[in-house]
C-alpha cells in the first residue's frame, strides 16, 4: 500500500453520536438555539471530526502555501510573466505578502512549499524544496502531468500536512501561488462538476474582456483535448494530471492528510476548491474535515464549494489566494469550537430557558 492509498484507507466518515452530542449540547447552551447560525454547524461538523464533543480547539493554525508554475500560461491566459510566481515565494519568505500580514494578524504559521516552480530557489528559513517538475505542461497539448508526478505531488501534500500535525499544529489551511493556476482550476471544476468552461472560468488576477474569452476558450480546448468530463468512472487522479497543476495535486494530498489525521483543514479560494474536488473524487469522505473559508469571486470556486456542500463563512469578493480567505475566516472557526468548550449550559448557569419564557 503507498502513502495515497495508506492516506485514503485511514479516512473515517464523521462520527454521528459525537454530532448529536454536540448539537444537543450547543442546545443547553445559554443562548436561543441556533442564534450562532452556520457556526452551530461549523461546531458540530468538527466534532464528527474529532470523534468527541467538545472538538479540540483548533490552535495553533498553519497555512502550507503551494508554489507551482504552469505550461497552459504559453496560451496568453495571463498578462503576468511567469517569473512572478518565484518572486512571490520570495516576497512570502521575506514576510512582505497579504498573507504574511493576515498570518500574523491570527497567530498562524506561515510555510511555503516548492512543489513545481519553474525557477530553482535557494534554500530560506520557511521554504519546503519538495519540486515535482519545473512547473506542467500544456494542457492543451497534452497532459498537464505523468501520472506519476502527479501521485507524488499528491504525496507531498500528505507529508506536508503530517509534518505540520506532528510540530504542533491542530487547524491546517491551504495557500497557493502559481501564475496561470486559475485557468487549470477552471480545468479541473468543469472537470468533475460537468459544468461549461463559461460557467466556471473568472478572470484571474483582473484581465480584460479579450484575455477572459481567450481563457475560456483554452480551458474548453485543454477539456475537449482529454475528452473531460470524462464521467464517474474516469480516475481522480487521471484527470488531475491531464489538466491540474502541481499545487493542486499537493494541496488535494493536504486535504487528505488533514482528513486522516482527524484535523480541520480551511480552505482558501478557488484554487483549494478544485482541489478538494480532487480529494473528494478520491475519499468522499474527507469532506468532513473540509471548512469553506471564503467564496471568492471566481465563479468557478462558487461551483466547487457547492459541488461540495460547503458554506462559505465569509463572503468579500476576495480573489487574490495565497490562503488569505482562510486566514480571515480562521477566527471564526476557532470561535465556533470555543463556544463548546466555554460558554454555560442553562442548568450550570442557573438561567431559566424558553420553557420559563425568559428568552
Amino acid at each position: 500500500m503507498d502513502l495515497i492509498d495508506e492516506t485514503i484507507a485511514a479516512i473515517a466518515p464523521p462520527d454521528e453520536a459525537a454530532m448529536r452530542d454536540a448539537r444537543d449540547h450547543q442546545a443547553r447552551l445559554t443562548k436561543p438555539p441556533g442564534s450562532l447560525g452556520v457556526l452551530e454547524e461549523v461546531s458540530i461538523r468538527l466534532a464528527g471530526l474529532a470523534g468527541h464533543c467538545p472538538p479540540p480547539l483548533p490552535v495553533p493554525a498553519a497555512v502550507a502555501v503551494f508554489a507551482a508554475d504552469h505550461g497552459v500560461h504559453a496560451q496568453g491566459v495571463t498578462p503576468w510573466p511567469q517569473e512572478v510566481t518565484a518572486q512571490m515565494v520570495a516576497n512570502f519568505l521575506a514576510g512582505g505578502a497579504v498573507v504574511n500580514a493576515f498570518a500574523a494578524q491570527v497567530g498562524a504559521e506561515v510555510t511555503v512549499v516548492d512543489v513545481g516552480v519553474a525557477a530553482e530557489l535557494d534554500p530560506a528559513p520557511g521554504l519546503l524544496r519538495r519540486k515535482i517538475a519545473s512547473g506542467t505542461a500544456d494542457l492543451t497539448l497534452g497532459p498537464a502531468m505523468t501520472m506519476d508526478e502527479a501521485r507524488r505531488a499528491v504525496a507531498v501534500g500528505i507529508e506536508v500536512a503530517r509534518d505540520r500535525v506532528s510540530a504542533g499544529a491542530r487547524c491546517l489551511l491551504t495557500g497557493d501561488m502559481g501564475i496561470a493556476n486559475t485557468t487549470a482550476s477552471a480545468a479541473l471544476i468543469a472537470a468533475f462538476t460537468g459544468l461549461p468552461p463559461e460557467r466556471v472560468t473568472g478572470r484571474g488576477t483582473g484581465i480584460d474582456d479579450a484575455t477572459h474569452a481567450r481563457k475560456v476558450e483554452i480551458v474548453a480546448a485543454g477539456l475537449a483535448r482529454h475528452g473531460l468530463p470524462a464521467g464517474d468512472g474516469a480516475d481522480p487522479l487521471e484527470v488531475l494530471a491531464a489538466v491540474g497543476g502541481l499545487e493542486h495535486a499537493a494541496i488535494a494530498g493536504f486535504v487528505l492528510g488533514a482528513a486522516a489525521l482527524r484535523v480541520p483543514v480551511v480552505l482558501d479560494g478557488v484554487i483549494a476548491g478544485a482541489a478538494a474536488l480532487v480529494a473528494a473524487a478520491l475519499c468522499p469522505d474527507v469532506v468532513g474535515a473540509c471548512v469553506a473559508g471564503h467564496r471568492s469571486a471566481e465563479p468557478g470556486h462558487t461551483a466547487a464549494i457547492d459541488a461540495l456542500g460547503l458554506r462559505p463563512l465569509v463572503d468579500l469578493e476576495l480573489r487574490l489566494g495565497e490562503g488569505t480567505g482562510a486566514l480571515l475566516a480562521l477566527p471564526l472557526v476557532q470561535g465556533a469550537v470555543r463556544v463548546l468548550h466555554e460558554v454555560a449550559t442553562f442548568d450550570s448557569a442557573g438561567v431559566s430557558g424558553k420553557d420559563a419564557g425568559d428568552l
